[in-house]
């Protein structure tokens, strides 16, 4: 396994727990990556899909902290964030590991090198008995891969679609989330972020942990005028950088 090929930042984010993940529709697939983590599922391969927000990066990352908190050997890769021309060689001797997760897999398919490193990674992942956490966007024959046998491997175990939480598990996520940071969240508040906001679930998170840093800043409580004044200040801020 070669260190040198990982030069960026892969730690994990420390909310992305199984505790601090809300099933919802997605009790079995939660329970099965569980299950995996631990060591003590038949299943050697899973592969989830889901659109953004869907809870895909939480459980796959979770799977890492439970795994890491059993000793046993685990990487976590966004392949989205590895780039370069023979990126996928990072691939190589990853099947000495015990749980291998591989998230965002919809940013490699096509590419023909990616695709036989992935191939092979596959085949040796089950000969050296070892397991695999694969995610994408969308379902292994949604990928386009060009490889023969590739979206057939991909599918080798159970294939979880990942539903998207309606508006009363947000308002429990966002409520859960905040009580971790130490904040009581109103549920008028909530439901003010869900009538001025995109009600994208990562979005949605990312602007609970911008709101907390300015409340901390300022020493003051998130409440409906603070949340409408650091809007319109985000807003600003937006469009003079030109985003």
């Amino acid at each position: 396994m070669k260190a040198r090929q990982l030069p960026l930042d892969l730690r994990l984010r420390d909310h992305s727990r199984f505790e601090t993940f809300h099933a919802g529709g997605n009790g079995l697939a939660a329970a099965t990556i569980v299950a995996l983590a631990a060591g003590s599922s038949t299943e050697r391969q899973v592969f989830l899909h889901g659109g953004a927000g869907s809870g895909k990066t939480h459980l796959l990352q979770a799977a890492c902290h439970a795994a890491f908190a059993q000793g046993r050997a685990c990487a976590y890769l966004p392949l989205a964030d590895l780039t370069g021309e023979d990126a996928f060689a990072v691939l190589e001797g990853m099947e000495q590991l015990e749980l291998l997760v591989l998230d965002d897999l919809q940013a490699v398919a096509g590419q023909p090198g990616w695709e036989r490193a992935l191939f092979d990674l596959i085949n040796r992942m089950r000969e050296s008995k070892r397991q695999l956490l694969l995610a994408a966007r969308v379902a292994p024959e949604g990928l386009g891969c060009r490889l023969p046998d590739l979206t057939s491997r991909l599918g080798w175990g159970p294939v979880f679609r990942l539903e998207q939480p309606g508006e009363i598990e947000l308002k429990t996520i966002l409520q859960r989330r905040a009580a971790l940071r130490g904040i009581e969240l109103q549920v008028s508040v909530v439901d003010y972020l869900l009538r001025h906001e995109c009600r994208d679930l990562e979005t949605l998170l990312c602007l609970l942990d911008q709101l907390d840093l300015a409340a901390l800043a300022e020493q003051r409580r998130l409440t409906i005028p603070f949340i409408r004044e650091q809007l319109r200040h985000f807003s600003l801020v937006r469009d003079e950088s030109g985003s």
